[in-house]
């Protein structure tokens, strides 16, 4: 297989361009992790309740795991789907991948046969890894019926418990992630080029199948060097991965791999309940995490009820995957110790972030700046194409040294995603502010159109925050016969409160926005269903809202 036919290539003079600023180095992620184990050899990498690994060990254990992925007959640029929970052995082997040169491609534990099968036919995988059981469900069964059918896939790995009984067939990765022993210690493992693809990210968005990212050693390596120093990444990090670790933000932004590469510590945590992580935080003296705002809010609550004393070591709590409503940011920066930072970026490149040591009206409002100055950015009008004026809301272009050009072997969707110059059209609307700071206004298809009105759906929940009684929001559009679609807003009320329209639509009249903004219907419900990276899933709620038209015979 030739990772290589399916990528689109940065064009040689940017290439050149970013080698000649030292923004791509010429080395391997793999390369980056042994520097950094050979320094900090006896520090703490890894911990979580089944074990506590220093550099040596993880080193040690990564490197055993390389040569015996090898030894199965998984060769260098052969792709393994990797669908494991936030566990140490998520990054045993990830870093294995990275050092034998073979591409990881990131699953997610909530995938099912539909993904699945889709990731390991789009990439072509040798080898799935899975859990045997989570939360009920067979996935070494599933996988197991996967292999079966495809061409392509020989190996089907699980993370078992050591008396779990599997079919001959499968292997145990328990054992693929152990200490080095005769047959491993002193392997020489091949070393990937830094211009071949490192690992697979799934591309976001809550329509169809996920289209594979390739990103090479090079340019994400640029991506975890360029967001640790606006984060405070050190060797005295303690980073809390409590989002699915297969997911960009908390793997390498800077996340797991910049706090291994900084020489911190690294906890998985399988769950981001408060109960959870409030007591990992703790017991671990965690001072680094991320999160996305629904866990933000449950954060605050729990804040609320128990205190914050468990959170005293917390210094910074990235948040991202969505727009972090003012309200929220406003509660988060008073209640929760450590600072705020916000992060607007996509697994596809640019990374925003608020500076730790912005102005408090920064980090509450905007979704940052690129971490770099290479990042180019444009914003447009969606119908024109056209720059639009200074502060006005447009959909947001980018590229640079650490934005591919294309997705994986996807020409038609490269055609709709990717400008002839090479700007990536992330469909978020935005407005550039002066101090070169963005503020996401929503999705393009987010947007409400009400009688020739744009309407942001994020502008809509971000007010109803204003409102005691509302836990979390999330607007969508209502079709109208006349109008065209009006706004509906879907709302989690806090426990012992009630909300009806009229109230909502009269804080909107008492806040001073104009009438068109206002809700026309609301729906309370328990909890807002979540696309598999954590977001709302506004496909849903569109859903929902048809199936309650059609019921009550509203359908326009």
């Amino acid at each position: 297989m030739n990772t290589r036919a399916g990528l689109t290539p940065w064009p040689t003079v940017f290439a050149e361009r970013y080698r000649a600023e030292g923004l791509w180095q010429g080395r391997s992620l793999g390369e980056v992790f042994v520097e950094a184990a050979g320094r900090h050899a006896d520090g703490v990498a890894l911990v979580d309740d089944e074990v506590t690994l220093t550099y040596a060990d993880l080193l040690d254990r990564a490197d055993a795991c390389a040569a015996r992925l090898l030894d199965l007959g998984i060769a260098p640029d052969d792709r393994v789907v990797v669908q494991l929970p936030n566990h140490w052995t998520f990054v045993v082997l990830t870093l294995a991948c990275l050092r034998a040169g073979v591409v990881p491609v990131m699953a997610l534990p909530a995938h099912r046969e539909h993904e699945l099968r889709h990731l390991v036919e789009a990439s072509e995988a040798v080898a799935l890894v899975s859990p045997d059981t989570l939360r009920d469900f067979d996935h070494r069964r599933l996988s197991c019926a996967l292999r079966e059918t495809s061409p392509t896939l020989r190996h089907v790995i699980v993370l078992a418990d050591a008396d779990a009984a599997l079919p001959d067939d499968v292997e145990r990765l328990l054992p693929l992630c152990a200490s080095s022993d005769e047959s491993t210690r002193g392997r020489t493992l091949p070393t990937p080029d830094a211009d071949s693809v490192a690992v697979f990210l799934l591309s976001g968005g809550t329509t169809g199948l996920p289209k594979l990212i390739a990103r090479t050693h090079d340019d994400y390596l640029c991506n975890i060097v360029l967001t640790s120093p606006p984060t405070a990444i050190g060797a005295d990090t303690v980073y809390l991965a409590t989002l699915p670790m297969g997911h960009n933000f908390p793997l390498a932004c800077p996340g797991i791999l910049g706090t291994l590469f900084a020489g911190g510590t690294v906890v998985p945590l399988g769950s981001p309940r408060p109960e959870r992580a409030f007591a990992a935080i703790r017991q671990h003296g965690v001072t680094h995490t991320a999160a996305v705002p629904a866990v933000v809010a449950s954060w605050l609550d729990h804040a609320g009820a128990v205190g914050v004393d468990a959170l005293r070591t917390l210094r910074v709590l990235q948040v991202g995957g969505a727009r972090l409503a003012d309200e929220l940011a406003e509660r988060a920066v008073r209640d929760l110790p450590g600072t705020l930072q916000q992060v607007f970026g996509m697994a596809e490149g640019l990374i925003n972030v608020t500076r730790l040591d912005d102005p408090v009206e920064a980090i509450v409002s905007t979704q940052g700046r690129p971490v770099s100055v290479h990042d180019e950015l444009r914003v447009v009008d969606e119908a024109t194409g056209m720059p639009v004026p200074d502060g006005e809301p447009g959909v947001l272009l980018t590229r640079g040294p650490y934005t591919p050009r294309g997705y994986y072997d996807a020409p038609e969707a490269n055609a709709r995603s990717f400008t002839p110059d090479g700007f990536y059209i992330t469909g978020d609307i935005v407005r550039l502010r002066p101090d070169g700071n963005l503020v996401v206004e929503g999705r393009s298809k987010d947007m409400i159109n009400r009688g020739g009105e744009n309407i942001s759906a994020e502008e809509v929940e971000n007010l109803v925050y204003g409102l005691t009684s509302v836990r979390l929001a999330a607007a969508v559009a209502m079709p109208h016969d006349t109008l065209g679609e009006t706004v509906c807003l879907f709302a989690v009320l806090h426990d012992g409160h009630e909300l009806d329209l009229g109230t909502v639509r009269a804080h909107f009249d008492a806040s001073g926005v104009a009438a068109f903004k206002r809700p026309d219907h609301l729906v309370t419900v328990d909890e807002l269903p979540l696309t598999k990276v954590g977001k709302i899933d506004k496909k849903a709620l569109r859903e929902m809202l048809a199936a309650e038209l059609t019921a009550s015979g509203k359908v326009p």
